[in-house]
């Protein structure tokens, strides 16, 4: 299997499932700032030229959630329930992330990181605050769902772990307003925890 990755959030879910789950995985590094995933090669592999993308003999497959998916299903994991109840509300929570809690905390990382590391241009003020505001708004769902418990779905850990806290590692640079959550801080600083979690990249990141 070859996983297609540049360090980003996306990124994050199906590496650290990989190395959670000690797969025999070729990593490829992809970097977005070279434009390589702009090129004829890769764009023959994943026509959308976005990371991550992962090749398994004739699957060739993108969207990290999927990626993660098959990972634990290929591996027998229980990151993916066998459960059918328990699939579908791994796959409530990671639709809910997808729509609402990383979509807002991505535009932050965005505003507050990659437009600067990539010399785009200040952060818009106007897009912080909207990107702030509906941040508060899903996080506010999610820390109570957290109250009373340690993961997302179920009493063991899942993809909808990996995939809800892909932005946290960064969420300072990000400028995440995360102070007043935290269950959020808690589930999250228990996924630090997990090696394959706080260092999922095959090689050392690179500073901006």
């Amino acid at each position: 299997m070859q996983l297609y990755y540049f360090e980003v959030g996306n990124s994050r879910k199906p590496c650290a499932v990989a190395r959670y789950l000690e797969l025999p995985v070729e990593f490829r590094r992809i970097d977005l700032a070279k434009g390589e995933n702009k090129s004829p090669q890769f764009l023959a592999i994943n026509p959308n030229g976005k990371v991550p993308t992962l090749v398994d003999g004739d699957v060739r497959m993108w969207e990290s959630h999927a990626i993660m998916a098959h990972l634990a299903r290929k591996a027998g994991s229980p990151l993916w329930p066998s459960d059918a109840a328990a699939q579908i509300e791994v796959m409530r929570w990671l639709l809910w992330d997808t729509a609402h809690f990383s979509r807002h905390a991505g535009r932050l990382f965005w505003e507050h990181f990659v437009k600067q590391a990539f010399g785009l241009g200040e952060a818009s003020a106007a897009e912080v605050k909207d990107a702030t505001s509906f941040f508060r708004q899903f996080a506010g769902v999610l820390d109570q769902h957290l109250a009373d418990r340690t993961y997302v779905v179920g009493d063991q850990l899942t993809i909808a772990d990996f995939g809800i806290g892909c932005f946290l590692p960064d969420a300072g640079v990000a400028k995440l307003p995360l102070d007043d959550f935290p269950h959020i801080q808690r589930w999250h600083d228990n996924l630090m925890h997990l090696p394959a979690w706080r260092e999922p990249w095959p090689e050392a990141r690179k500073a901006a």
